[in-house]
């Protein structure tokens, strides 16, 4: 039933295009905006770093990773983390990712309740997105609702993790795109757009996510439910 149950798709198979159309959206959308420069000619590494001290947070450290849009930051080293692309590149691309980036730093500097609310979920749910399937699973191989019931719940955590994500992915592009306008990074209403286009694409992915992890937690809900019925 987990593997070919119907009803699996009616649920989660809308929310899971959502994700895949995302995901070609921003790649599109950054590889558009990659070959648009700035006036400023700052690196994407550049606009983090001065983003960051504009917000406040000046005690940072930015590095230089491996991967296509593999961006994040570290809160606990304060750390920055960009991919080859945006650290070095000259684009509106660069330069938003970098800032969003920084955004994060900041959010971190202020002491922003839903980031410093993820940071302390990230650790339990990294354990319990491991764990959830198996322990339904197991539930439902032995027949014993409750553990489909405590399987659903330890996904549940998972769901939440996703809709923290949301504010705060929301909060750091907001304050990246106000530090860049306020300080002369983005100097040009296209430039701005261009930044919003990247950020917005972005942030769909997000949002695909979120809706994907609350139609999956219906299902399994459904799938508790009859196993509580039995």
């Amino acid at each position: 039933m987990l593997f070919f149950d119907p009803m699996y798709f009616v649920f989660v198979g809308p929310p899971m295009l959502v994700s895949l159309w995302a995901s070609w959206r921003v790649k599109s959308t950054f590889h558009k905006f990659q070959n648009v420069g700035v006036r400023s000619g700052m690196t994407g590494a550049q606009a983090a770093a001065a983003v960051a001290r504009a917000g406040g947070a000046n005690d940072i450290t930015i590095e230089r990773v491996g991967g296509f849009l593999s961006d994040h930051y570290d809160p606990r080293s304060k750390t920055l983390r960009l991919s080859p692309d945006v650290y070095d590149g000259r684009s509106i691309s660069a330069i938003a990712v970098g800032a969003h980036e920084a955004g994060h730093a900041i959010q971190h500097a202020k002491a922003y309740a839903w980031l410093g609310f993820r940071s302390q979920m990230v650790p339990v749910a990294s354990i319990v997105s491991n764990l959830w399937i198996w322990v339904i699973m197991a539930g439902m191989f032995m027949q014993v609702p409750m553990l489909v019931n405590i399987g659903v719940a330890l996904f549940a955590v998972v769901v939440v993790l996703q809709l923290v994500t949301l504010p705060v992915e929301f909060d750091a592009s907001n304050r990246a795109k106000a530090v860049l306008a306020q300080s002369g990074i983005v100097s040009t209403a296209d430039e701005a757009q261009g930044v919003s286009k990247v950020l917005g694409a972005a942030a769909m992915t997000y949002v695909a996510a979120a809706l994907t992890a609350i139609a999956t937690l219906l299902y399994y809900l459904m799938i508790a439910n009859r196993s509580n019925r039995s």
